[in-house]
């Protein structure tokens, strides 16, 4: 310290004891600044790096920005009343407001948008046909229509008001209930003109009667979905999501919208060869108008005397989880079909009503 400021703080801490305290207080901080200075002045390096840490933490840290206020039912948390404040601190759970979708307004992606700019060709084939005709089928298994199917048994009647759990035709695949790890079947080939398409081989006869039968009436009918493994389905799914995310939904927003419309992965009936989507020659798109024409009335009237069901019937939608599809259509057999489809039920209301486990029995 130089001698002047000494002289000085000499002279001040004579005249009582409150400038004492005062010059000792002065010296204090004097000596903190110059020792701080020849501490810098021989380490600076070291120095303003701390000091560069320090300044990128204060930046980077919540404390440098002003604290959003929290609010409970659309009101900040002062305006809120005691009694929901003490119920806040009880739950001990953050409230977060949780985004509206107007389904109303939102523009509806249809499948076929999903294979557009198709980012792995391996697993979508455009040059696949959009769909395979009643004709076209039928005169390709001309020789397997005529043959007795090797998988064909006789069985007894069964009980029209009893349904085991364990009966392959009635397996039941939602999102709530994924394809069983132990489930088997065995895919078979339909004959088309551009190569086949596969399904569940049990369901192949009444699969063909049903088409003939249609041919026979003058209804044109189009198989344009037949059976998908995992990779296609999990392809279908993720460019819808992907879609729906250009358009500005986060990605559980898109997740959830795509899963009414697109079966989720590993949930699929068209994973185990039991599901196809039918058109017909003069409507190729699947829109709910498929359900006025004259294709989508006589397989919603004929389907269950060849053992299918409209699998995802209007006014539904609540229970499968899926939108009305009038063009999608699962083999459950005869029996259990006759009863879907007359007392207007789903297949997951045909399960709670009808179908019962080894458990049960």
């Amino acid at each position: 310290m130089g001698e002047k400021r000494g002289s000085f703080l000499k002279k001040i801490s004579r005249r009582g004891k409150i400038f004492r305290i005062l010059a000792i207080a002065i010296l204090v901080i004097d000596r903190f600044c110059y020792y701080v200075y020849v501490y810098a002045k021989k380490g600076f390096r070291r120095y303003a790096f701390v000091s560069f840490l320090m300044l990128g933490f204060l930046l980077e840290s919540s404390f440098s920005y002003p604290e959003e206020p929290q609010t409970i039912r659309g009101r900040s948390v002062p305006e809120a009343s005691s009694e929901e404040l003490t119920t806040l601190a009880d739950s001990n759970i953050a409230l977060v407001e949780e985004p509206q979708i107007e389904y109303e307004d939102l523009e509806d992606l249809k499948d076929e948008d999903i294979f557009e700019e198709c980012e792995d060709i391996s697993l979508i084939d455009e040059e696949e046909p959009d769909k395979y005709s009643a004709d076209e089928i039928l005169s390709e298994n001309v020789q397997m229509l005529s043959e007795e199917p090797l998988w064909e048994q006789k069985e007894p009647a069964a009980d029209m008001r009893s349904f085991k759990a364990e009966d392959w035709k009635l397996v039941l695949i939602n999102k709530q209930h994924p394809i069983p790890e132990d489930y088997t079947f065995t895919l078979d080939t339909i004959k088309t003109a551009g190569g086949g398409i596969q399904c569940d081989g049990r369901v192949m006869e009444e699969l063909f009667s049903m088409l003939q039968k249609a041919k026979e009436e003058e209804i044109s009918l189009a198989i344009c979905s037949h059976y998908r493994d995992l990779s296609r389905q999990e392809a279908l799914f993720n460019r819808k999501i992907k879609k729906y995310m250009k358009k500005g939904m986060s990605y559980m927003e898109a997740y959830k919208i795509s899963s009414q419309t697109v079966t989720v992965p590993g949930a699929s009936e068209h994973q185990i060869g039991l599901a196809f989507d039918i058109i017909s020659d003069n409507y190729t798109v699947l829109e709910e108008g498929f359900a006025e024409t004259d294709a989508g009335i006589w397989l919603k009237e004929h389907c269950a005397e060849y053992g299918f069901i409209l699998r995802y019937p209007k006014g539904k939608e609540d229970i499968t989880g899926i939108e009305f599809e009038p063009w999608h259509f699962r083999y459950v057999g005869k029996e259990a079909a006759e009863i879907i489809m007359n007392e207007e039920l789903c297949l997951e209301e045909f399960w709670g009503k009808y179908v019962s486990s080894a458990s049960e029995r």
